[in-house]
């Protein structure tokens, strides 16, 4: 019985060690997969960080171009009201300029016709 004994001790010996052997070499493909894994995702991280950052800077962009044109916009809307009151004053000026003219004409008349009609004006008797 200890022939028997002994050989089966061995072939199960042996097929320990080899089981032993294969699951060292599975935890070592299992560490390298995840090495490669963890690599890989620490990869993709530092792509979703420079996409992002691109992605940033883009969004500031458009926000600053955004300010700019609504700050010309409103720029421009000031300017619309100051031409509107700067034109109603000329307006009012040119109204005023052409009746301040016509009383003046009117009183160039008046004075004419002083003029004409006063003692001073005609000459003495020759």
């Amino acid at each position: 019985m200890s022939k028997s004994g002994g050989a089966a001790a061995g072939p199960t010996a042996a097929a320990a060690a080899a089981a032993v052997q294969k699951q060292k070499t599975l935890l070592q493909k299992a560490d390298a997969d995840v090495s490669s894994l963890v690599d890989n995702f620490a990869a993709l991280i530092n792509i979703a960080r420079i996409h992002s950052a691109d992605s940033l800077l883009k969004l500031v962009s458009e926000l600053k171009r955004t300010a700019i044109f609504s700050g010309l916009a409103s720029l421009t809307e000031n300017v619309d009201r100051r031409i509107e009151v700067l034109s109603q004053q000329a307006e009012g000026t040119e109204r005023m300029l052409e009746r301040i003219g016509q009383e003046a004409a009117g009183s160039l008349k008046e004075l004419e016709a002083h003029y004409y009609s006063s003692v001073v004006r005609t000459p003495p008797d020759e």
